[in-house]
């Protein structure tokens, strides 16, 4: 059962990482021809993370209540109707109709984030970090291909008589569809269910937030964990978000930027596989501490880097992907496993908000260091950020042994 879930997730999360990369790949593009205003355009994205951040509590809150079925049917059907929503406001010229969508395609974002804790449902404890690996591995293929298909859709929506621009959030909204009959389809069982119906403590009175919240709090590790997750966003956000200005200040051009972002994006998830066997072999805390020493290298070598250091910039951006990856992977783990099985979807949904949250406080808030400074004085600040967590993660991992640090 637990191999035909990560199949059935896999394939969700690569139609769904199309739908998510062609939506964020034109929407500032659009909106900025829309609008006439290139601020307009940079709120696009930031719709795009404030709708992830909305629905993930709502996705959590369905999967609580009804599985994870239902969950992610709900966010990636959501998801659907944004894109068609964008196809609308595009056909009709109005950005802020446009703005408004962006908000609905998050959810997809929300979906996907959620798929990654469906596959610890029915995992083995020993092998949970790598089976929320491999999904986030396997948005990679559509994180690749969506941008790619971007333009032959355009090309195609112009040629049968409809909006160019339209043609992306068409496939957008294809892909969110297809996600959804995926998971209706496959998910049957439903595995959160099946993993409630063999708890032997299982309680059948409904959750409640302040439940959630009372068992996320009472437990150190699952903090940790929290903390973690978003830490690693919030300065990968901040980090990649400026590079390219700062490349462009050097007068580098857009395929050199486009290399060097896509070493980023290799680094966020082409080794996922690895971080995960890695989190269950040495455990959480231990690659945690890995991850976050990444983290705090590539701050100081993107402060290092002039506008022009093509090379010190791409293996900075590419240690951060890896480092975001350590985080994701090991931090999400350990909190699955730190909060009963009871509120687990909850506490997940919890962490997936504040993650968001995070990156979009992350993205601003580089933006404004980068403008009063400059991006040298973002990598310090990047680095030094992310020093007492490192501690915290290097004290746990030297007081708690790896066989200790998954449960058996």
């Amino acid at each position: 059962m637990q191999r035909r879930v990560l199949v059935v997730l896999s394939a969700g999360q690569v139609l769904g990482g199309i739908g998510m990369s062609v939506a964020i790949v034109v929407s500032a593009l659009v909106a900025t021809r829309l609008s006439g205003s290139e601020a307009i355009g940079g709120v696009a994205q930031t719709c795009v993370v404030i709708g992830a951040a909305a629905a993930a509590l709502l996705v959590a809150k369905v999967a609580t209540r009804s599985g994870r079925r239902p969950a992610l049917m709900l966010g990636y059907g959501i998801g659907a109707i944004g894109g068609l929503g964008c196809v609308a406001a595009v056909a009709a010229g109005s950005a802020p109709a446009l703005l408004v969508a962006l908000v609905l395609v998050g959810a997809g974002s929300a979906a996907g984030l959620a798929g990654r804790y469906a596959a610890t449902d029915l995992a083995a404890p020993a092998r949970r970090a790598r089976s929320l690996a491999l999904i986030m591995w396997a948005s990679t293929v559509g994180a690749v291909a969506g941008p790619n298909l971007a333009s032959p859709v355009q090309d195609l929506a112009g040629r049968v008589g409809l909006e160019p621009a339209t043609g992306p959030f068409l496939l957008g909204a294809a892909a969110f569809l297809l996600s959804v009959v995926i998971a209706w389809a496959g998910l049957r069982p439903d595995p959160l269910v099946l993993a409630r119906a063999a708890d032997v403590e299982a309680d059948a009175t409904p959750v409640r937030g302040a439940e959630v919240r009372a068992a996320l709090f009472a437990s150190p590790p699952a903090l940790l964990g929290v903390a973690g997750v978003a830490l690693s966003h919030v300065i990968m956000i901040a980090l990649m978000s400026m590079t390219p200005v700062h490349m462009d200040h050097g007068g580098a051009t857009i395929a050199v930027v486009g290399l060097v972002i896509s070493l980023h994006v290799a680094g966020m998830y082409a080794l996922s596989p690895l971080i995960g066997w890695l989190a269950d072999r040495v455990g959480r805390a231990t690659v945690l501490a890995f991850g976050t020493a990444l983290l705090l290298t590539s701050g100081v070598l993107c402060a290092m880097a002039g506008p022009r250091d093509t090379a010190l910039l791409s293996v900075g951006l590419f240690l951060l992907g890896l480092g975001w990856s350590a985080g994701i992977v090991a931090g999400s783990a350990l909190l699955t496993e730190s909060v009963p099985l009871r509120v687990r979807a909850g506490a997940q949904g919890l962490s997936d908000v504040t993650m968001n949250v995070g990156g979009a406080v992350g993205g601003i808030a580089a933006g404004i260091v980068v403008a009063g400074a400059s991006f040298a004085v973002l990598g310090i600040v990047a680095a030094v950020v992310v020093v007492p967590y490192l501690v915290a993660a290097g004290v746990l991992a030297v007081r708690k042994p790896a066989s200790a640090d998954v449960p058996g």
